[in-house]
């Protein structure tokens, strides 16, 4: 179950992504996934986002019927192709709700680790606190190597 596109958010991400792709920051970098005409899945990294992790894989979502079908694979191994190409020194993270153990385990095949966690305040449309884990890649290649 992916929590952001099954939860009732449409209105805030259709503003939130409406910024994001007309006004984006010199650091984003936006990938879809398509198939046959149709977007199937999208990621969005912001390079260098912080100075201890490094680049921050914001959002990686894959429609629920293409799930491991190599989409989500497909995805990360772009955006680390672009960190490999415009940020070369540093790492990569994500932040996962903590209930979210599939999308845990997809990011554990990947190759990344369970850096610790902590408790998030509700987001500005409200709902409760949540517990989300970092987990990181020491370098954006570890990822490019995974085979699809």
């Amino acid at each position: 179950r992916d929590e952001f596109l099954d939860g009732p958010v449409f209105q805030d991400r259709m503003g939130v992504w409406n910024k994001r792709l007309s006004m984006p920051a010199p650091n984003q970098f936006v990938v879809l996934a398509e198939e046959e005409g149709l977007v199937v899945g999208f990621a969005c990294a912001y390079g260098r986002d912080d100075e201890q992790w490094g680049s921050l894989l914001d959002n990686i979502h894959v429609r629920r019927q293409q799930h491991r079908q190599g989409v989500g694979t497909g995805l990360a191994s772009e955006v680390a192709r672009w960190c490999r190409a415009n940020y070369t020194d540093c790492g990569l993270y994500l932040w996962v709700i903590a209930r979210n153990h599939q999308a845990r385990r997809f990011y554990e095949r990947l190759g990344a680790t369970d850096r610790g966690g902590e408790l998030r305040a509700p987001s500005a449309g409200g709902g409760e606190p949540r517990d989300v884990r970092r987990y990181a890649w020491t370098a954006p290649i570890d990822i490019a190597r995974v085979p699809r």
